[in-house]
């Protein structure tokens, strides 16, 4: 019978070294805008799944994806004017 064997010591020996740097914190924090609009959008696709859009679900949906697209162009043009980002 084999043992599974934890390997705790070696899986927290790294913990510090693997959190996000402050580069990439400041592009999280940049982008955070459309990551919040892309959710929005994504909640107004997911009530409509188990029903027949209605109307006014159907402008909510036009409405949240213009606004992910509007932050994402924003987003765009902020990273374009000067900020390298890195994070990715």
């Amino acid at each position: 019978m084999d043992h599974i064997v934890t390997v705790q010591e070696a899986v927290t020996a790294l913990a510090p070294w693997r959190e996000p740097t402050d580069a990439e914190l400041d592009a999280i924090e940049l982008e955070m805008p459309a990551i919040t609009a892309d959710l929005d959008w994504l909640e107004a696709v997911i009530i409509t799944l188990d029903r027949t859009p209605t109307e006014l679900d159907t402008r909510r949906i036009r409405r949240a994806r213009r606004r992910a697209l509007d932050a994402c162009q924003e987003l765009a043009n902020r990273t374009a004017d000067g900020f390298a980002g890195g994070a990715a």
